[in-house]
């Protein structure tokens, strides 16, 4: 069994770095700064040419994408608080601030500007984006004790039906 707990990993982005990417209309990686290759986990070759939400949380409620594509679409600024999963499924936090990049007037890409937040917003915004979340009736985050000998009968179950646990769990309710 190969159980990793990497997702309850904070990585603290320094406070004199900035993350730095550009992406293309689609939202395709076209440059990322050596910090944001760092911060992330990945190389800057394995981000190129990735979707941007290679690097989205699943804490990250669907409404704050929304919102800032919306917004970043109708040309204005988006600035928002970013929970960001990281290669190794650890996560960081980042306040971004996204715009257009013009050229000759038209729009030809995006660029995102991240830079660290304080602990005490991060714990705040996590809270908020729990109560999106439930609000919106997406997934709910939640961390349970088990019995070790129930875990392994659930594991061993959904190994016999060559299924997550999860799926088998949502299979019994």
């Amino acid at each position: 069994m190969d159980i990793t707990f990497d997702m309850f990993i904070e990585t603290e982005v320094p406070e004199d770095e900035v993350i730095i990417s550009r992406t293309d209309l689609k939202g395709v990686i076209t440059y990322v700064n050596d910090t944001f290759a760092e911060i992330s986990g990945y190389s800057a070759d394995e981000l190129i040419g990735q979707p941007h939400n290679i690097l989205r949380h699943p804490d990250m409620p669907k409404a704050v994408f929304k919102d800032l594509w919306e917004t970043i679409q109708k040309g204005e600024n988006w600035s928002g608080y970013v929970k960001n999963m990281r290669k190794d499924r650890g996560y960081y936090w980042v306040f971004a601030e996204i715009s257009g990049v013009y050229k000759n007037g038209e729009l030809v890409e995006y660029k995102s500007i991240r830079s660290p937040i304080p602990k005490a917003k991060r714990i705040e915004m996590q809270q908020v984006y729990d109560d999106m979340r439930w609000a919106d009736g997406e997934d709910i985050r939640m961390v349970t004790y088990l019995p070790f000998q129930t875990f392994e009968k659930l594991e061993r179950i959904a190994d016999e039906k060559k299924m997550p646990v999860e799926k088998l769990i949502d299979s019994l309710l």
